[in-house]
């Protein structure tokens, strides 16, 4: 197999690996899962297994030790004693003495018992503060460093595009650029605290059919490179990511695991990635067992390999036996065996395991200081979306708060899919959460400590009973000012409302809780919605129109703080600051829908259907108002960079914040083009009165498309610009001109805009 390319790797690693046998070789390549017992924390994980007893599948050493922390609760520090012995008896009881990378989950954080719950990436995508998502980053893996944890299985960069989809709530945002930003921050966060990321899921794996997990995927060329790859290009070239997990589905019929043109040819040849491509759970088997491209494991396995996996992941189903068996039939195809081996041990090399004694664990630890608590309340606060308010908020001490819904005095509400408690504690009835998580309850008692708060359940989340919505209407009829919490509960295949394998076929709120918010709003009681979910609901029905509430607020699950974060928006002792990183729905039935659509994609005279967003990309009210005005941008070549400014001010009588939203629209080009997009963007503090002068340097390749020769390129012409509180507003327009001839993208190209902001004298643009 004269077409392998071995990877450049140090002398060490070309020693260590001439003197291994092919058993050796292949215990590098695969995962144990030590814990591995009945949950169901995986797709079809009952239906798979590891490869024989512990002590035997480890004999020749191990790759990977799998979710030791995240699999059951067990006490971090007694975890830990266990791990540092057992990473000492591969380094002395197995020939070659290499340790296993350890990994885990942490896309909210660690996912391990009494570790900090963040909010869910969809909160990142709503802050649009990258700044925070990397602070977040680095202390979650500090957390994880403390542990002796090497690899996290996150961030997700899969690119929302159907919120049927029961994993929105991993995802960032709509916009590709949004998810790139936010997501390269947490991967430089992450990987300065020394544990390697791992981008998931490369690629395509959130436009699957009808929002189906796992469901096939209908895409062309165009749409892969203009929306779905960006992300994962930024990450890898700006990021420096690590690793990378394939995506489950197939695109046009080639299962992803399997496909060399992804996992190769794009990912290493042209964008330079040098890490390890590590599978999603069970996915090298998946592709006899499910999507039947291989006649065995063994075959599998090789189509796995010859793609670009490195390492089989959570356990050994087809790179041990299987794989042994198919190597002793066709022996030139140890060439792929030796290439994954060699980029595993330049890993484990990087990580410092080829020289590590593991003489000391860790004696202490907490994984939920004050200083990740505040980061959490942080991330929360600057996440919740004001949709509507016609006044009401922020509450005035009122003298009773009627507190109605099934996630009002719920903590498990909080938390996203990936979260510790949702993810495993469901499985372990009983169990202590292991940290403090103020209930929205509990948070508002002390937030308005002198008024008389009333708790009403009113329904379930998903149960379509009816029978406590009259006791609920009730208390609202007799309080001051009502507050109804409804939602998501978020868990996994068919154990939740949100959450992996939680698809649903329509996005009216869960069991009856439409019902219980409108008996509310007919008492007449002024009434605050709060929308605390992993999607976004089609509620347009209460946004607008004489039976809306008074205040609706949206709040992807914001973690261990967010009872207290929300609470404090409530009073007004906080600002909200969040915005919409996805469009919210007007029906499922206008699904798949994004912001990034043509002409021809959005309603027309020529259609009777409407799939007209009920707020869109970017919305996000504040207690103050702003301004935005003075839209200047200068020409600049196809391969140049856009100078755009912008005055903003506060006009209002409150501090805020504004998420200044630059964004253009290619009036012509030789292949059709969104109405709308993202250019760049930039969080906003200002006090009363206060006006600042933003400045962006916006890269011509951020207008760069797909052309029909199947290259991305910056072709010359008129763009619109425009700034506004959201993608379909225009407060402030712009034009200019792109000169030149036709650029065609490169690796030098950069990918992000830039953000200068100027404060008093230096507010005005000047040129």
């Amino acid at each position: 197999m004269s077409d392998v390319v071995m990877p450049a790797v140090s002398p060490r690693v070309q020693s260590l690996h001439a003197q291994m046998t092919l058993e050796e070789k292949l215990a590098q390549l695969v995962g144990y899962w030590v814990d591995k017992g009945g949950e169901v924390v995986a797709p079809m994980a009952g239906e798979r297994g590891n490869s024989g007893p512990y002590e035997e599948a480890t004999a020749h050493g191990l790759g990977h030790l799998t979710r030791v922390y995240g699999t059951r609760p067990v006490e971090p520090i007694a975890r830990a004693e266990w791990l540092w012995a057992e990473q000492r008896r591969l380094r002395t009881e197995t020939r070659l003495g290499i340790p296993a990378i350890v990994h885990e989950e942490c896309l909210t954080g660690l996912a391990a018992w009494k570790a900090a719950t963040f909010p869910t990436p969809l909160a990142w995508g709503a802050a649009f503060d990258p700044d925070l998502t990397e602070e977040l980053g680095a202390a979650i893996g500090r957390s994880m460093v403390a542990l002796g944890i090497h690899q996290g299985l996150a961030p997700v960069l899969d690119v929302v595009t159907d919120p049927r989809w029961g994993r929105v709530d991993e995802c960032i945002a709509e916009d590709p650029y949004v998810v790139a930003t936010i997501g390269t921050a947490y991967v430089r966060g992450l990987q300065s605290a020394g544990v390697d990321a791992t981008l998931k899921h490369f690629a395509g794996y959130s436009a699957s059919q009808a929002g189906r997990n796992h469901a096939p995927v209908h895409m062309g060329r165009r749409r892969l490179q203009d929306v779905v790859l960006p992300p994962f290009e930024m990450a890898i070239r700006d990021g420096g990511v690590r690793s990378v997990m394939n995506s489950y589905a197939e695109i046009d019929g080639v299962p992803v695991a399997s496909d060399p043109t992804l996992l190769t040819d794009l990912l290493r040849d042209e964008w330079g990635f040098e890490g390890t491509v590590v599978a999603d759970y069970f996915s090298v088997a998946f592709l006899h067992t499910l999507h039947g491209v291989a006649a065995d494991l063994g075959e599998a396995a090789v189509l796995a390999l010859r793609a670009g996996i490195d390492v089989e992941l959570p356990t050994a189903d087809a790179f041990a036996a299987p794989l042994r068996d198919r190597l002793a039939a066709h022996p030139e195809e140890v060439e792929l065996v030796d290439r994954a081996v060699l980029r595993v041990l330049a890993q484990k090399e990087r990580l410092g395991l080829l020289d590590a004694d593991f003489a000391s664990p860790p004696a202490d630890i907490d994984l939920d200081d004050p200083a990740l608590r505040a980061l959490a309340r942080r991330t929360a606060e600057e996440s919740v979306v004001l949709l509507t308010n016609d006044g009401l908020l922020p509450l005035a001490t009122p003298g009773r708060i009627a507190l109605i819904g099934p996630n009002a005095d719920s903590a498990e509400s909080l938390m996203g899919c990936y979260s510790f408690a949702n993810h495993v504690l469901a499985h372990h009835p009983g169990t202590p959460l292991g940290f403090e998580m103020p209930t929205i309850a509990e948070a508002v008692r002390g937030e308005f400590a002198g008024t008389d708060v009333v708790v009403e359940r009113g329904c379930e989340v998903e149960d379509p009973d009816t029978s406590g919505i009259a006791a609920a209407a009730e208390a609202a009829a007799a309080a001051d000012v009502a507050i109804v919490v409804v939602g998501d509960r978020a868990g996994l295949f068919g154990r939740g409302t949100v959450g992996e394998g939680n698809d649903v076929d329509d996005l009216e709120l869960p069991g009856a809780q439409r019902r219980l918010v409108e008996a509310v709003i007919a008492t007449g009681t002024p009434t605050t919605v709060l929308v605390v979910s992993g999607r976004p609901y089609a509620i347009g029905w209460m946004l607008e129109g004489p039976g809306a509430p008074s205040a609706v607020l949206q709040a992807f699950f914001p973690g261990e703080e967010g009872g207290p974060a929300i609470a404090g928006i409530l009073s007004g002792r906080t600002q909200p600051s969040g915005h919409l990183p996805v469009s919210l729905p007007r029906s499922a039935g206008a699904q798949p829908y994004t912001y990034l659509h043509p002409v021809l994609g959005g309603p027309t005279e020529i259609t009777s259907a409407d799939n007209t967003p009920a707020l869109p990309f970017g919305h996000g009210l504040t207690y103050t108002t702003f301004e935005r005005a003075s839209l200047q941008a200068t020409d600049a070549a196809t391969d140049g960079i856009l100078d755009v400014s912008v005055v903003v001010a506060n006009t209002g009588d409150r501090p805020g914040t504004d998420v200044v939203q630059l964004y253009a629209r290619d009036r012509v080009a030789s292949v059709t083009r969104p109405v709308a997009q993202l250019l760049a963007y930039q969080r906003v503090s200002l006090e009363p009165g206060e006006s600042v002068s933003v400045r962006f340097a916006v890269p011509a390749a951020r207008l760069a498309f797909t052309g029909r020769e199947g290259r991305r390129i910056v072709e010359p012409g008129a763009i619109d610009l425009w700034v506004g509180p959201s993608c379909a507003q225009r407060d402030a327009e712009a034009q200019v001109e792109l000169t030149g001839a036709v650029h065609v993208v490169t690796s030098a190209d950069p990918r992000a805009a830039t953000a200068t902001v100027r404060t008093g004298a230096d507010a005005l643009p000047a040129r």
